[in-house]
């Protein structure tokens, strides 16, 4: 099941991908700092079209595969464990020896 997900997750990722880069483009980077302020919130043609419908429906698709993938991977182990709680081993300290010429 875990691999029919990631599979399909994979798919959408990469048709996702290309339908984005097909749209084009209706306004300028005036739009990002708040250039075009008199028109409506999807521009004058609405929010009709294909690929808007089909990039929406992908999108969902992808959430969906992303938050099941993730349900279905994640361990039921239910012990709190921290990183804070881990115990490193304590090597003890060599030695300190006296270098070979000192002895004389």
């Amino acid at each position: 099941m875990q691999t029919a997900i990631l599979t399909l997750h994979v798919i959408v990722c990469v048709i996702l991908v290309m339908l984005v880069l097909l749209q084009s483009g209706r306004e300028g980077m005036g739009v990002i700092f708040g250039g075009g302020g008199n028109s409506s919130v999807f521009g004058s043609a609405g929010a009709g079209g294909i690929l808007a419908k089909l990039t929406t429906f992908l999108a969902v698709i992808f959430i969906c595969t992303s938050l099941g993938y993730n349900i279905m991977t994640s361990s039921t182990n239910k012990t709190v464990e921290s990183v804070l709680d881990v115990q490193f081993e304590e090597v003890p300290a060599a030695p300190a020896q006296a270098p070979a010429g000192a002895s004389k």
